[in-house]
């Protein structure tokens, strides 16, 4: 019988280095240095966490040449299994945003909804562009057509506004292959198909109740009109005109803001040297956004409902394999996308090369998390922490998001909450079998979206780009993630009860 990796990598937990108290203090030591190098000194978290560790294994009492070699040990693994995926990740959403396919979702989807449906379809809206998309670079994509919506709809920004956002959020910190979920699946090694179906099935309720009805609720306390920007003087029939909105392809304001944000088919802009001529159709559109999510989907079914050593299965297997599954993907974009948008081979290897620049910090993040959660591993921390909170009888599932909330209210930070609070639970996982492990990635992808503010980076673009005050940024922005945390802890929860 072949043990879950899970149980395998805690069979290996190191034992204690030194007592409960001196462990105690190291951790406790560890994290608020992190804290305030992030948040006082503004270090970049990938320093932060690499000086974090090793103020940890000192404290703790370990010597430092095994303090490096743990660290190193956590940093190049984590590396190897998250970081090729979050680069394809990126060429995707670049290659996405480029050939105006996603602008070609947006409008279409937008064009056929009626006022009453209009806050439903910005939370499909969100969800999609963000299915493949860093928020950041979904939301400078979004944000011309939000404006332009609300202001032909003669509606609150918020009322559409909050579905957007609510979608966008809710796959960035539940749904793979965003950094935060395969960090956290990486490091607590949980399979991804399972996580990625459960992780879908959260996200469609969360959306709802975080988008367009607690949107009823943030329009009535905060109502802000539309500026008129985006306006475009090219005909709704051009091929580059946007179907619904007449507006621009998606990145016009702040295309500086972020990255993936600049060579669309915007409308009033002229096209670079073998960029995109027309928008992708629809139908390729759709397929291709939702390709790498069928191929891995297909995995984690087969490997239920198929037989070990059957073909289909292996098959299956295969093409759902992370890596693959996001291979063939950015592949057939570069075809569906790329060639379907009328760029030249050219103007393609130009998209995807001008991803990668962009995620070097993100990987260096999540690989660090990788060596910050080894220390704590190999000093016994982990060990320790299991210790009492199984002890305590306290759910593994409430617990990690307990953790990933303190870490994200102190940071900022949703991916250093996530990497951080996994690296803290892998002790526990002989407690839990495949699927609850699933589920832990999810209670604590959940509690890394809880109450956005002053000290997070999406707090402050998301103010601006709506042109709120602090105040009802919270009351609209920070309430939502919190609804969005919330309700993702809950209904993980409750699939706990019946799987």
């Amino acid at each position: 019988m072949t043990l879950h990796p899970a149980l395998v990598l805690a069979a290996e937990q190191a034992q204690p280095v030194a007592s409960a108290g001196r462990l105690v203090t190291a951790a406790l030591v560890g994290i608020v240095a992190l804290v305030l190098l992030i948040t006082q000194f503004s270090l970049h978290p990938f320093l932060a966490l690499t000086i974090g560790s090793l103020l940890v294994a000192a404290v703790a009492g370990m010597s430092m040449g095994d303090a490096v070699a743990a660290f190193s040990d956590g940093f190049g693994s984590t590396a190897a299994s998250v970081g090729t995926l979050i680069a394809l990740g990126a060429m995707f959403g670049k290659l996405l945003a480029d050939s105006g396919g996603a602008d070609r979702l947006v409008d279409t989807i937008v064009s056929r909804s009626g006022p009453r449906t209009l806050p439903w379809s910005m939370a499909a809206v969100g969800a999609l562009v963000g299915l493949p998309m860093f928020f950041e670079i979904g939301l400078v994509i979004l944000m011309p057509v939000i404006f332009l919506v609300a202001r032909r709809a003669q509606v609150s920004l918020i009322a559409v506004g909050i579905p957007a956002l609510a979608g966008l959020s809710a796959m960035h910190g539940l749904v793979p292959p965003h950094p935060g979920p395969l960090a956290a699946i990486g490091i607590l090694d949980a399979d991804l198909g399972i996580t990625l179906v459960l992780g879908v099935l959260v996200s469609i309720p969360v959306v709802v109740l975080a988008g367009p009805l607690f949107a009823t609720l943030a329009a009535r306390w905060v109502d802000v009109s539309p500026p008129a920007l985006f306006e475009s003087p090219v005909a709704a029939g051009s091929t580059t005109a946007s179907a619904a909105s007449a507006g621009s392809a998606g990145t016009g304001a702040g295309a500086d803001a972020g990255p993936g944000a600049g060579a669309g088919a915007s409308a009033g802009r002229d096209v670079p040297d073998g960029g995109p001529t027309r928008r992708p159709g629809f139908a390729a559109t759709l397929f291709t956004v939702l390709l790498p999510v069928v191929l891995m989907m297909g995995k984690a079914v087969g490997d239920i409902a198929a037989p070990e050593g059957n073909p289909v299965r292996a098959a299956l297997d295969f093409v759902g394999t992370p890596l693959v599954a996001l291979l063939l993907s950015v592949l057939v974009a570069m075809a569906t996308l790329g060639t379907g948008s009328g760029m030249n081979r050219a103007g393609i290897m130009g998209s995807l090369e001008r991803s990668l620049p962009a995620i070097a910090g993100i990987v260096l993040i999540v690989a660090a998390g990788g060596g910050f959660k080894q220390t704590l591993v190999d000093t016994g921390i982990g060990a320790m922490i299991a210790g009492w909170a199984t002890g305590a009888g306290i759910s593994a599932l409430v617990l990690g998001w307990l953790v990933a909330v303190a870490i994200r209210l102190a940071t900022g930070s949703a991916t250093v909450a996530t990497v951080t609070a996994a690296g803290i639970l892998v002790p526990l996982l002989p407690t839990l079998d495949p699927a609850q492990t699933s589920l832990l990635v999810l209670a604590i992808g959940a509690g890394s979206l809880f109450f956005s503010h002053v000290n997070d980076a999406g707090f402050w673009l998301v103010k601006e780009y709506f042109g709120l005050t602090v105040g009802q940024n919270i009351r609209t922005w920070s309430i939502m993630e919190t609804v969005i945390s919330v309700s993702g802890l809950v209904l993980v929860l409750l699939i706990d009860l019946v799987i």
